[in-house]
C-alpha cells in the first residue's frame, strides 16, 4: 500500500518537474571541464555523436560499461563458477534426448 502511494507521489513529482529548472538539476549535471581538443576529436570520431555533449555522454557509457565487465571478470577470476553434478558425459546424454 506503501509502495503504492509513493510510486503514485513520484509519477505526479516527476510531472510538475517535467521542463523546469529542478528537473534539469535533478536529472543531469552541468559540468565545465578542461579537455585537450585533441582528444575531444578523437571522442567524437569515434563516437559518432551529432555534438560534444552526446559524444562524451556516448564514450563515458562505453566506458563505464567496460569498466563493470572487467570487474565482473575480476570476481569470476577470484572466485569461479562451480558446476559440481555436471560433466561432459551427462550432458551429451541431456543433449541427445
Amino acid at each position: 500500500m506503501l509502495e503504492t502511494l509513493f510510486a503514485i507521489a513520484l509519477k505526479i513529482f516527476k510531472k510538475l518537474l517535467t521542463n523546469t529548472t529542478n528537473c534539469r538539476i535533478l536529472y543531469r549535471m552541468k559540468v565545465t571541464a578542461i579537455i585537450p581538443d585533441n582528444i575531444i576529436s578523437e571522442v567524437k570520431q569515434y563516437s559518432h555523436g551529432k555534438n560534444i555533449t552526446e559524444s562524451l555522454i556516448i564514450a563515458l557509457s562505453e566506458w563505464l560499461s567496460l569498466k563493470k565487465i572487467k570487474e565482473l571478470n575480476n570476481n569470476i577470476q577470484n572466485n569461479p563458477l562451480e558446476f559440481n553434478n555436471y560433466n561432459a558425459e551427462l550432458l551429451r546424454n541431456i543433449n541427445r534426448m
